[in-house]
């Protein structure tokens, strides 16, 4: 049953993030999870830089399986880890061109076998490609999260996701999961949070510190 609490949290975020989206440019399956992949411990913006050359030089999993992994790494280098990701865009290209005929598998247990596919990946993709209701929880909701009583400081991006799940509305779970992604950029920082901007102040762990502290 959802509170008071979750009725405010998607009011607040549907007034101020009404068309929060995905910021990383794809134009289908391919893209998108290649897009994803390359975004972990890295921003958006740093992606939609590379993903241009790279996905004009390898159009689909059958071309990207047949690269060489010095030359992927020469176009997604200003991207973080990106010995690691080269070598898993190659690797996953090729696995589902074995195993899947080279078109993308649209179930979970099929996609998390991939090299280089975790579950955030994994449900990032299968949200945007075939709506699949997540909150997949990357480093902006697992902050958030924490933040607003949803999880505790050392708890794993699963359980978070489960326990964020079971608080929200399905209908809500795709919709939610980029207005935390935004709340969390825009702002809820890490460091230095536009608390005067924010209105789920009550709920907030870190706010109540910080005012406690200033005597507020």
């Amino acid at each position: 049953m959802t509170t008071n609490k979750e009725k405010q949290i998607i009011a607040f975020l549907d007034e101020a993030f009404p068309d929060a989206k995905c910021s990383l440019i794809f134009a289908n399956a391919y893209q998108c999870l290649i897009a994803v992949m390359l975004s972990a411990q890295a921003t958006d913006k740093s992606v939609n830089e590379v993903t241009p050359e790279l996905f004009g030089k390898y159009g689909d999993f059958a071309a990207l399986s047949k690269a060489e992994q010095e030359d992927v790494e020469s176009i997604i280098k200003s991207v973080g880890l990106y010995h690691a990701k080269a070598k898993n865009a190659i690797a996953l290209s090729k696995a589902i061109c074995q195993r899947h005929g080279g078109e993308m598998p649209l179930d979970f247990e099929s996609l998390t076998k991939l090299p280089g596919v975790g579950v955030k990946t994994a449900n990032v993709v299968l949200c945007e490609i075939a709506a699949r209701p997540a909150i997949a929880v990357d480093t902006h909701v697992s902050r958030v999260s924490k933040r607003l009583g949803y999880a505790k400081a050392d708890e794993e991006p699963i359980k978070i996701e489960k326990k964020l799940e079971g608080k929200f509305p399905r209908e809500n779970w795709i919709r939610l999961h980029h207005q935390l992604i935004h709340f969390g950029r825009e702002i809820c920082h890490a460091k230095k949070p536009e608390c005067g901007r924010c209105g789920l102040c009550g709920y907030c762990s870190y706010f109540k510190k910080t005012s406690s502290t200033k005597g507020r």
